[in-house]
Formats: structure tokens, C-alpha cells, sequence
């Protein structure tokens, strides 16, 4: 390549090539000299002419060689153009084209379902159950801390049951604190804080009740105060953070929502021009052919029919699933969730209420408060969702507000006997095993709301796990789908291309 260049510049540059005359003299033949002169030699004269037809000759073949050059230099963008100019080079390209769309356009559809499926079964096994530890954290940390209040005021030895209640709630929040920080590094660099303030802060709050639990045992009065500084350590540290934790972890819930209750427009869309290319190819081949079926083209129109079919569906399906699992799960476990944490609240300032003597108004307010959302939670519950619709997740809501109306009742006459001046009786009612007191009132409440999370939960979960399933083989499909579509077109252009040859 190199020598023909060098030739071929040489050539331009140099002209024709010259011949030189045998004789030392310059006579006998004609000798063409540089400059396309003629010599001759007649009776001693040396006479010159120049060659207009050499000089002509010389000038096309420059011209010739530089059109040769220029083809050589020719872009490939000139060179496919120059194709495309032919009929065998239009159908080459046309194959090149579907070929290429059929791969791009399953290796699309594949990606953009294989990572829903793959969101969702991450909120499934990950996301959710995170969630949950956040919200056992939080309610056990409230419960942990009424339990603490009604076994001070029960005086001396304080009864069995919620001592056991209390260390139960301690263990269950320590549990629940290891698993909620289990999140992912993106996750905990936004709640780190308050899962080192909750990880610090948990071991002094059980070293202020046991200091008070001791005291009380003792008829120390420094007791009520050691059990102060613990509620207030849990009401404005420790429980503040663990809802802060709940809060993020709950949002991460409504994510794959947020993303996958639209349909894969661009996937409708790829799958849309694929197949019309490949019907526009093959009315053309009909056109131009005279052949009407091209075997290869129908082949490959059937295979990408089949994947449009199978993605709309697939993914509508899962659309629906994961739009009810956020009408019927998602939004309704934050509800009773919520309505549970302000329960727990609520019991916390009863017993508290109790233990601090000069506090009683400000601890009675907090309770009215808390009451009034949870009222207003539970039947916004029942509003927002239908007789035939989970039904047993509104039993469990309907039991929550009967328990809610007793124990409004009895928290009334827990209050009347405190101002009275009965401490004794209203003790016996807010912490008693009486059947109308609080604290049997409380726990009912608390159980309802409990069945209903469970339940609310566990339709989440599964519609979840229902659009997980129903594009988990969508994407693969579509894949297969578009590489069958690429052959087969191939193999009906190869046939036609080849009937130029």
C-alpha cells in the first residue's frame, strides 16, 4: 500500500515518464524529454517541439489518478450513500436496521422490567421488614416506658406482669434497633444520627428506671425523681428519635410505588416502532418483489406481537398490584401505625400523669390530644375503605374503637377519683386488672391495632410480591422475543439480497 502511494504521488508529480535516447548525441529515435518537448535532429540542427498530444495525455492522467486518489479517500458515510444508491445495498441496509432494532429494543425492554422486578422484591425482603423494625422500635419504646410508669405507681414490689411487659418491650426494642439499622449505607448516612443517639441513649434510660425501681422498693421518695429523668430522657431523645427512624424507613416503603404505578411507556414505545418497521419492510419487499409473503418478515412481525402482548399485560397486571398495595397496604399500615404510636403516648402521659403530682393538666392535655387523632385516624380508616374490602383489617379497627371509647371512660374516672383524692382508687384503675379499668381498656386497644398492622401488612406484602411475580419472566421473555425477531428478519432479507448477485 505503501509503494502504491509512492508511485501514484510520484506520478502526479513527475508526469509521464520519460525515455531517454540510446545515442550520446541525441540522434537516431526521438527522445521525450521533462516538459513534454519533442526533440529531433535534422542536418546538425537540433529543433524542438512540443508535444501537445503527450502534454494532453499527461493532464488526463493526472486528472485520472486524482479521481482514484479522491475514491480512495472517500468517507464511509459517502461509501454507505453511494450503497444505498443500489437496490441490493437499500435491502442490506434495511436487514442491518431491523437487525439492530430487534436487538436493541428486547435488550431494552429486558433491562428497564428486570429492574421493577428486581425493586420489588428488594422492598419485600429488605425495604419492608426494616420498616417494621423501625415501627416495633418505636411502639416498644413507648410501651417500655407506660409499663415502667404503671409498675412505680403500683408501689412496693410491682406486679409480675408488667415487670415482664417491661423487659419484654426492652429486649423487643433492642431487637428491633439492630435490625432497623440494618439498612442500606445510603439509607443510614441520613438517620445516623439518631441510631447512635438511640444506641446511647437506650442503656441510660434502663439504668434511670432500675435506680428508681430500687428506690421505690425502698419507699425512697428520690424514686418518683429517677423515674422522672427516665420519662423525660424517653419523651424528648429517645422516642423522638425512633419516630425520625420510622419516618425515613416508612418512606422508603412508598418508593417502588412512586416509580412503578406508571406502565414502561418507552418500552410500548420501542416495541411499537420495531413493529412497525418490520410490517413497513415487509409491504415494501411486497411492493418491489412482487412476492407477497416474505416467511422471515411474518416471523419476525409474530415474534415481536407476542412481546408487545406479553409486556402490556405483564406489566399492567403489576401496575394494579402495586396500586393496591399501596390503597390497601401501604397507606393503611402508616395510618394504624400512627394510630398506635399515639396510643402508646397516650398511656405513657396517663401513668406519668400519675407519678408526677403538680404535672396532672399538662399530662391530660397530651392525653386528650393524642385520643382525639387516634379517633379521627381509625375512622378516616373506615371512610377511606370499602364493606367488601378487607374486612378483617376494619374488624380489627372497629374493636380498636370500642377499646378507645372504654378507655376514654375510664381515664374519666381515673381522673374524678385523683381529684378526689382517692390515689389508691384511681391507681387501681389506671393500672388494676379490673374489666372497665384503663389498663384493660389500653391492652385491648393495643391488640386490635396490632391484628390490624398485621393484616394490612401481610396484603401489602403479598400484592407486592403478586407485581413482582407477574413481570418476573417479562423481561427474559421480551429478550428471547427480540433476538428471534432479529434472526428471522435476517434470514427473510438474506434471500432477497442475494437475488441480485
Amino acid at each position: 500500500m505503501t509503494g502504491d502511494a509512492a508511485s501514484l504521488r510520484s506520478r502526479l508529480i513527475r508526469g509521464p515518464s520519460e525515455s531517454v535516447d540510446s545515442r550520446p548525441d541525441g540522434s537516431g529515435p526521438a527522445a521525450t524529454r521533462p516538459g513534454g518537448l519533442l526533440r529531433t535532429r535534422r542536418g546538425g540542427r537540433r529543433t524542438e517541439r512540443r508535444g501537445s498530444l503527450t502534454s494532453r495525455g499527461a493532464r488526463a492522467e493526472r486528472r485520472e489518478l486524482m479521481a482514484l486518489a479522491r475514491d480512495q479517500a472517500r468517507s464511509p458515510l459517502a461509501t454507505i450513500r453511494q450503497l444505498a444508491g443500489t437496490s441490493p445495498g437499500k435491502l442490506f441496509l434495511i436487514a442491518v436496521i431491523l437487525v439492530i432494532g430487534a436487538i436493541a429494543t428486547g435488550w431494552y425492554a429486558s433491562t428497564s422490567l428486570d429492574n421493577r422486578t428486581a425493586a420489588l422484591a428488594q422492598t419485600i425482603s429488605d425495604t419492608e421488614p426494616i420498616a417494621e423494625s423501625s415501627q416495633v422500635l418505636y411502639s416498644d419504646l413507648s410501651i417500655a416506658d407506660a409499663s415502667a410508669n404503671a409498675a412505680f405507681i403500683s408501689g412496693g414490689l410491682e406486679p409480675a406482669a408488667l415487670r415482664s411487659r417491661y423487659s419484654a418491650a426492652i429486649a423487643t426494642a433492642s431487637q428491633a434497633l439492630i435490625q432497623a439499622a440494618s439498612g442500606t449505607a445510603e439509607e443510614n448516612t441520613t438517620v445516623r444520627d439518631d441510631l447512635n443517639s438511640l444506641a446511647e441513649q437506650l442503656p441510660v434510660y434502663t439504668g434511670l428506671v432500675e435506680s428508681a425501681r430500687t428506690n421505690n422498693r425502698l419507699g425512697n421518695p428520690v424514686g418518683s425523681a429517677y423515674l422522672g429523668e427516665a420519662s423525660n430522657l424517653m419523651q424528648t431523645t429517645i422516642l423522638p428519635a425512633a419516630q425520625r427512624l420510622y419516618a425515613a424507613r416508612s418512606t422508603a416503603i412508598s418508593d417502588p410505588q412512586n416509580r412503578f404505578t406508571d406502565p414502561p411507556w418507552g418500552v410500548y414505545a420501542a416495541l411499537a416502532v420495531l413493529l412497525v418497521a418490520l410490517i413497513a419492510t415487509h409491504q415494501y419487499l411486497a411492493r418491489r418483489t412482487r412476492r407477497r409473503l416474505n416467511l422471515g418478515l411474518l416471523l419476525a412481525i409474530g415474534f415481536t406481537v407476542v412481546a408487545a402482548l406479553w409486556v402490556l399485560v405483564g406489566s399492567l397486571l403489576s401496575v394494579s398490584a402495586t396500586n393496591s398495595a399501596e390503597t390497601r397496604g401501604a397507606q393503611p399500615l402508616r395510618d394504624l401505625t400512627s394510630a398506635r404510636i399515639l396510643t402508646q403516648q397516650a398511656r405513657s402521659a396517663e401513668t406519668l400523669s400519675l407519678v408526677r403530682r403538680g404535672d396532672e393538666a399538662t399530662l391530660q392535655n397530651q392525653f386528650v390530644s393524642a385520643n382525639g387523632r387516634i379517633a379521627a385516624t381509625l375512622n378516616s380508616y373506615l371512610a377511606d375503605t370499602d364493606d367488601d374490602d378487607d374486612t378483617d383489617a376494619r374488624e380489627s379497627v372497629q374493636r380498636a374503637l370500642a377499646a378507645l371509647s372504654t378507655w376514654q371512660t375510664a381515664h374519666a374516672a381515673t381522673i374524678e377519683r385523683s381529684n378526689a383524692g382517692d390515689f389508691n382508687g384511681a391507681t387501681a384503675m389506671a393500672v388494676g386488672n379490673t374489666a372497665n379499668g384503663a389498663a384493660q381498656a389500653y391492652m385491648t386497644l393495643d391488640r386490635a391495632l396490632i391484628d390490624g398492622i398485621t393484616r394490612t401488612r401481610t396484603a401489602f406484602r403479598d400484592d407486592i410480591n403478586t407485581a413482582r411475580v407477574v413481570i418476573g419472566y417479562v423481561g427474559s421473555g421480551a429478550l428471547v422475543l427480540g433476538l428471534l425477531a432479529a434472526a428471522t428478519s435476517a434470514l427473510g432479507m438474506t434471500p432477497r439480497i442475494r437475488e441480485y448477485r
